[in-house]
């Protein structure tokens, strides 16, 4: 049974292709910036993250605050074609403009500045070029699966969008897939919602433009009403290797927790094999030995750049992160300018990373500056531990609810801040959240704990939209300096029955 994601935590709508000597994989990012991170594999199992495609505010607009949540960037698709890598998606704050373009031929070096494709509007865009070079643009209407020759220099429309294919009667097609094989093309969709009854499935035709024939099995993958620890699995995309097989990449989350179960990491990343059998792609599920990936890491800042894994909600990095020269005599860390104000309620200037396990802790060493850090879904849906001078505080808001849980005073300002995630799936009762959040600080080699909050008031299905929960710090009244962040999925320091 495949249980491990290839990439953990909030990484949804994954997008794959092989180019020159290894696979590149995008995501969605949501209203996060930088936005649509980007990771590179030799072998679909291990990833690394090499970049961000929309790093630069004329790529990406962005905004904050509670109605931002599950905005900015939907469903990107990925392609390499002539020697060119391609990234098509929506930004949903413009989603007016039509969908953006942008290309590059070395990810390391940047991607273009966006252009748009006016005229057509909708979600999940796809490109694909036929034998003549023509390129295609398919993408979700309200009406179904719509499709139009495209420019994709330029973003001009060639030809008239028209529907291409309406699903097989569930909800929500979304999220189509071209691709060319044997004198077949597939159109490869999502239905049924990205919820417990998403699926994937297939039509083909003989016409880039169909019309397209449903699989008579569709859908062709599905965990929907089974007893599978992932769930909520489709949106694929599917990949074919230098040796002639392939591959699908897809989505997927794992609910823990009392029914209907919570899931509070996002969107994962899932793996999967495809057979042809009769010419129609087969899924066969455990092709794969995935393992556990590496999550935990340490920052220190040394080197004077920010690791692509950083992000912020709605707003972007150079505004308020400074960091110091590397060659440059230091004192280390870097400099966060001043965020939510006293008594605030959102995140003005949260510099976080993607949570990305069912049981972690991390570190925040803050010499300088008054500080909080933060885990949350969202602007109204976060809890964290405010530093004040030498007075902490552990604090929730949940919707219209905020409420301080516990405080302590005379904390040295050299004693990390921490958070929490304790894993409660193997908990007996009826009532139990996926985990419980431990909010505290770190002195003398001991975790100490200032409250403690049921992990469901921070799951998805509390908080609703499309993301998983982020970490990070954010400066509060005054610049703050971060000098050591660590995220480890093992609870190492051991835990303290009280702050005293």
């Amino acid at each position: 049974m495949s249980t491990h994601p290839i990439l953990p935590g909030f990484h949804p709508d994954p997008s794959v292709c092989w180019a020159g000597d290894a696979y590149y994989l995008a995501t969605s990012s949501f209203e996060y910036f930088p936005g649509v991170p980007l990771f590179r594999s030799t072998d679909l199992l291990r990833w690394e993250q090499v970049g961000n495609v929309l790093d630069r505010a004329e790529q990406l607009r962005v905004v904050r605050g509670a109605a931002a949540g599950s905005t900015g960037i939907f469903a990107p698709t990925l392609r390499f074609h002539d020697g060119e890598f391609w990234l098509v998606t929506t930004n949903l704050i413009e989603r007016a403009k039509g969908h953006l373009i942008v290309h590059t031929t070395d990810p390391g070096k940047g991607w273009s500045a966006p252009v748009y494709t006016d005229g057509a509007i909708g979600i999940d865009p796809d490109l694909a070029w036929d034998e003549q070079g023509t390129c295609h643009l398919t993408w979700a209407h309200e009406d179904g699966i719509r499709q139009a020759a495209v420019d994709p220099r330029t973003g001009h429309l060639l030809s008239e969008p028209r529907t291409v294919w309406t699903g097989t009667g569930l909800a929500h097609p979304e999220a189509p897939h071209l691709y060319a094989r044997n004198g077949w093309w597939y159109l490869v969709i999502a239905e049924g919602g990205t919820e417990r009854g998403h699926a994937v499935s297939v039509a083909r035709s003989r016409s880039v433009g169909g019309p397209f024939d449903p699989h008579p099995a569709n859908p062709v993958f599905s965990h929907r009403s089974t007893r599978h620890p992932v769930q909520n699995t489709g949106h694929a995309d599917l990949v074919a290797s230098p040796d002639g097989s392939w591959a699908m990449v897809y989505l997927g989350v794992r609910p823990r927790g009392s029914t209907p179960g919570f899931h509070v990491n996002g969107r994962e990343t899932f793996l999967a094999g495809v057979e042809w059998v009769d010419d129609w792609p087969v899924v066969v599920e455990d092709a794969f030995g995935v393992p556990p990936q590496p999550t935990s890491f340490v920052d220190d800042f040394a080197d004077g750049v920010l690791h692509p894994r950083w992000i912020s909600p709605g707003v972007t990095l150079d505004t308020f992160v400074r960091c110091e020269d590397a060659d440059a005599p230091r004192d280390g860390g870097v400099t966060l300018r001043a965020g939510r104000p006293q008594g605030g309620r959102e995140p003005h200037h949260l510099l976080a990373v993607r949570a990305r396990d069912a049981e972690w802790q991390a570190k925040a060493t803050v010499p300088v500056g008054d500080v909080a850090l933060v885990v949350q879904i969202d602007a109204e849906h976060w809890v964290g531990v405010e530093r004040r001078g030498d007075v902490l505080t552990a604090r929730a808001v949940v919707g219209p609810f905020d409420q301080e849980l516990g405080a302590a005073a005379g904390v040295s300002a050299h004693s990390p801040l921490a958070i929490r995630a304790v894993d409660m799936s193997e908990a007996y009762g009826l009532h139990n959240g996926p985990d419980r959040l431990e909010l505290g600080y770190v002195q003398d080699g001991r975790f100490r704990v200032l409250a403690e909050m049921d992990g469901r008031y921070l799951s998805t299905e509390v908080a609703c939209g499309f993301t998983g929960r982020v970490v990070g710090v954010e400066a509060l009244e005054g610049d703050a300096v971060l000098t050591e962040f660590a995220y480890d999925t093992h609870l190492a320091e051991p835990r303290a029955t009280s702050a005293g």
